[in-house]
């Protein structure tokens, strides 16, 4: 993996991306971010620098709070994830890190969608899928309110879909 990104470095840590998805519907402090992330106040910290030193993360304003000065962030919007080519095995390592601690918290008794798939498709119905998937995910990054907002449900996407290479099976030339 090429050091030479730092976005990749920084978006490669399971909390960091999860900072990200809170951090992309509304500003917030490390304070808050340690609230909502189980971890504390002083980690929190140093992984938002991290984010920000990266440019994952902009400040967004800047509060009196309890005789102190508050900083709350925002995710700088952008398709990180989607262009990265190199480091895509601990990109997805991280993912998966997600993934697995999301469904420990998965609401019993609800709906969801889950497949896998490796399939041999056109380059056409490729394309128009990936489209598809790419504008599920905005609608849903769109949608996004505050943690805890009334009338909201939490909710886990995670998505990691891209073309294969075609190796030629053992035995043929």
């Amino acid at each position: 993996m090429s050091t030479a990104d730092p976005r990749l470095r920084a978006m490669a840590h399971p909390v960091r991306l999860r900072m990200l998805s809170l951090l992309w519907s509304a500003p917030l402090s490390a304070a808050a971010l340690a609230r909502e992330l189980s971890i504390s106040h002083a980690l929190a910290s140093q992984h938002l620098r991290r984010l920000d030193a990266a440019g994952l993360v902009e400040l967004a304003d800047v509060r009196a709070r309890r005789g102190g000065r508050e900083r709350r962030y925002r995710a700088v919007r952008g398709p990180w994830l989607t262009e990265q080519q190199e480091g895509q095995p601990l990109l997805a390592e991280s993912l998966a890190r997600n993934l697995l601690d999301r469904v420990a918290g998965r609401a019993p008794g609800t709906s969801g969608v889950t497949t896998d798939a490796e399939l041999w498709v056109s380059p056409d119905a490729w394309a128009a899928a990936r489209r598809r998937l790419h504008a599920i995910m905005t609608e849903l990054h769109d949608a996004a309110q505050p943690p805890h907002a009334p009338g909201t449900v939490r909710v886990g996407a995670t998505l990691m879909a891209f073309e294969m290479t075609d190796p030629t099976p053992a035995g043929e030339d």
